[in-house]
């Protein structure tokens, strides 16, 4: 039981380390200390929906309809597009710190909104998160539910220490010129990443 769990854990973290819209999201959220709690928790529930979803035979359901993948990656390719560009945007124009004071306000449901779109809008976790971690834990057998458990617990951990861990890195991002190198830095990869779809890669 401990090793299926641990397995799941593994895969899950393996695939979630790698910087995507959805992770600088979470970091931004948790430098500016806004909304933390309700995003990360938004990103588990998802992760929930997505993992057992696999685990339970959409990945099999996907096969089938190949078109829908189609779909969700030119979506993907459009969104990821329009956020980079955003990004880079405000990486040429940065003029804010990292300030208790005179932050700037953001509503719950915009978070809230933003992080669903990033999450659900992006191919790639139809494809790793339900496709990939749904095929491996079919291997498992009796023991597939215990492996996604161990891959959702993997997703979460991660989110709670990046939108949480991030407040160490507060003092570095009190400098305008520090925001303006981590949107430049979010840009330069939703743009790759945008390519990377377009390419079928």
């Amino acid at each position: 039981m401990l090793a299926t769990f641990s397995a799941g854990f593994a895969l899950s973290f393996s695939l979630i380390l790698a910087i995507g819209a959805q992770n600088a999201f979470v970091l931004r959220q948790g430098l500016r200390r806004l909304h933390v709690g309700p995003v990360v928790a938004l990103c588990c529930l998802s992760e929930a929906v997505l993992i057992f979803a696999g685990v339970a035979g959409f990945g099999v359901l996907a096969e089938r309809a190949p078109w829908a993948l189609e779909v969700m990656r030119w979506s993907g390719v459009a969104f990821l597009v329009a956020y980079g560009a955003r990004a880079l945007h405000a990486a040429m124009t940065a003029d804010e710190a990292l300030a208790a004071e005179g932050r700037a306000e953001q509503s719950l449901a915009a978070a809230l909104s933003t992080t669903a779109v990033l999450t659900w809008a992006n191919p790639h976790v139809y494809l790793d998160t339900v496709g990939l971690i749904g095929a491996v834990s079919a291997t498992y057998e009796t023991g597939r539910w215990i492996f996604g458990a161990g891959a959702l617990s993997a997703s979460c951990v991660f989110f709670v220490i990046l939108g949480v861990g991030a407040r160490i890195l507060a003092p570095v991002f009190a400098r305008p010129r520090a925001w303006a190198i981590l949107d430049g830095i979010v840009g330069v990869t939703m743009l790759a990443l945008a390519a990377k779809l377009a390419l079928g890669a």
